[in-house]
């Protein structure tokens, strides 16, 4: 039984650079996916959290750059959407 990462033996380093950036790339995944569904439902928690998870995998560079920053505009999005409605109908809360 082995307790620690193998180590590489080409540059007889752990695999936990690699698995950082598998984190980083998930982080964007998840970015982009909480910012589209944030549009529909809950964007008062998903926006903040998309933005936040998209400003983390950007700043750790993360190899799918495209999809943090589209987490990140639709996390922007999920909060101008809120506002508006908000704004449309003079409540703390929207619906359909």
């Amino acid at each position: 039984m082995q307790l620690t990462a193998p180590a590489d033996r080409r540059t007889g380093t752990t695999g936990s650079r690699r698995t950082g950036m598998r984190d980083t790339d998930g982080m964007a995944v998840a970015s982009f996916i909480l910012g589209l569904l944030g549009l529909l439902v809950l964007n008062l928690f998903l926006g903040p959290i998309s933005i936040a998870l998209a400003s983390v995998a950007l700043w750790r560079g993360t190899a799918r750059r495209g999809r943090a920053y589209l987490g990140l505009a639709l996390g922007v999005a999920d909060l101008v959407v809120l506002f508006a409605f908000m704004q449309a109908d003079h409540s703390v809360s929207w619906s359909f």
